[in-house]
Formats: C-alpha cells, sequence, structure tokens
C-alpha cells in the first residue's frame, strides 16, 4: 500500500510500508514538489507490492500534495484566465478551438466514437466561469485572496445581542 506524506522545505514524498524480519518499515518511492506523470511512474516502477497509478493519485490528494494538471487541462485553465483578463486569442486561432472542441476527440481506426455528452446546465457553466480564473492561480495567488476575503469578514458590523446572555446561560451555585 502507498501513502504520500509532506516533508520538510515543501516537498512531498510516495512511500511504501514493507514488513521485515525487524518489523514495518518504510521506504521512499518517489519525492516530488507537485505530483506529475513522472513521480506516478517512477513510483509505480519502484514499488515491491503492485500499486496502481490511480492509488497513488487518490492518496496524494487525500493527503492534500499539490498534483500537477494534464497539460491540456493546463493549457484550458491558462487559455480561460487570459479570456477572463480581456486577452483573446487571434480570430482564426478562436475559430479553429471552436471547431475542435466542438468535433469533440479525435476518433482511432477501428474504435467506436466517444460518447456523446448532454450539454451542461446553465447554473454549471455560470459556475465554471466564474471560478475560470482561479483554476491556474499558484498558491500565493490564492493565499492573498483568503487574506483580502478575512480582512473584509473583520470589517463586518457584529450582529446586536437581543438577550441578556451571550453564549452559555449562567450556572448558578450548587449547594
Amino acid at each position: 500500500m502507498a501513502y504520500v506524506t509532506s516533508r520538510p522545505g515543501g516537498t512531498w514524498e510516495i512511500r511504501e510500508s514493507i514488513s521485515t524480519a525487524k518489523g514495518p518499515r518504510s521506504r521512499t518511492l518517489a519525492s516530488f514538489r507537485k505530483l506529475t506523470d513522472e513521480a506516478v511512474e517512477q513510483a509505480c516502477a519502484r514499488a515491491r507490492k503492485p500499486v496502481s497509478p490511480d492509488d497513488v493519485r487518490h492518496a496524494a490528494r487525500r493527503a492534500g500534495a499539490p498534483i500537477d494538471l494534464a497539460v491540456a487541462d493546463r493549457a484550458a485553465g491558462e487559455l480561460l484566465r487570459e479570456l477572463v483578463d480581456g486577452r483573446e486569442p487571434h480570430p482564426v486561432l478562436r475559430q479553429l478551438l471552436i471547431d475542435a472542441l466542438q468535433a469533440g476527440p479525435p476518433a482511432r481506426l477501428g474504435e467506436p466514437a466517444g460518447p456523446v455528452r448532454a450539454a451542461p446546465t446553465p447554473e454549471l457553466l455560470d459556475n465554471a466561469r466564474a471560478s475560470a480564473a482561479w483554476l491556474t492561480a499558484t498558491p500565493a495567488e490564492r493565499g492573498d485572496a483568503l487574506y483580502d476575503l478575512l480582512l473584509l469578514a473583520d470589517r463586518f458590523p457584529r450582529a446586536r445581542s437581543t438577550s441578556e446572555h451571550d453564549g452559555f446561560p449562567h450556572l448558578g451555585r450548587a449547594a
């Protein structure tokens, strides 16, 4: 069973537990700062017990390790962020992107075309558009936004109390 643990200095390790004559031991399969496909492949190759890439990614998510996006996802996130910032691609490139996305993934010879997906609901699209800029935000940018939100929350006026007791009721002396 592989697991992921944090190490000092912002690094993470994929480790596995093994039984030895002297008791259980742990050995490092791979180290990373952001989980990539290469780190997953290295861990799977070095593991003594079979481990699947999905298990490694699940362990990383459970531990809270940063996970690298797939190349297409990263490019899409960066494009969405540019669009949110008001920068659009050249009209020819825009139309090529629209055509490629509407056509769906290319079918390989001998394989049936992929399943037809239902169109997302307008509410889902609105939420996705609102969060598009955060797909590629760095941890520092996310931290700054959280800090600003906490400062904003401190500025809200506190509600006035409508009762004499704020919090727990008074407990009388035990006789």
